[in-house]
């Protein structure tokens, strides 16, 4: 059985990039199953830190990002938005070039919080980046939880 409410379709999740950080950082949905969500994200000067690597706030970016939108394919969009309650990130291995990617699998779909694992590998298929994120599921018309 599918994790989603809402079908993925990697064009339309491509196309809702443009003016967002996601275009600026060339951020792209490139696949789907019944579980996990999967993004890749350019390893360039738009995403290097001083040294020459992937700044780890750029994998942060790509992690939020992944799994803010599997969020939104969790929930009936017509009453529910997601926000973001919390992110971190453990950097496990420098990247200089290329593109990470990051698949967001759910720990836990609730009625008012979900949590994803999203792990980013190197082209090389190395670990590069764990991280979680918990989201909140908000009513239509409700501000989101202070943070």
């Amino acid at each position: 059985m599918s994790l989603w409410r809402t079908q993925p379709n990697i064009e339309q999740l491509n196309a809702i990039q443009k003016n967002t950080i996601g275009e600026l950082l060339d951020i792209r949905f490139e696949s789907f199953d019944e579980e996990s969500l999967t993004a890749s994200m350019v390893v360039d000067h738009r995403t290097h830190q001083p040294y020459g690597l992937l700044h780890g706030g750029a994998s942060v970016v790509l992690a939020e990002s992944v799994g803010s939108m599997a969020a939104y394919l969790c929930i009936d969009p017509k009453k529910f938005y997601c926000v973001g309650l919390e992110v971190n990130a453990n950097h496990l291995r420098g990247v200089r070039s290329g593109r990470v990617t990051a698949v967001a699998r759910a720990i836990h779909i609730g009625r008012t919080t979900q949590v994803w694992d999203i792990r980013l590998t190197s082209d090389e298929g190395k670990a590069s980046c764990v991280s979680r994120l918990t989201m909140a599921v908000v009513p239509l018309g409700e501000q989101p939880p202070a943070r």
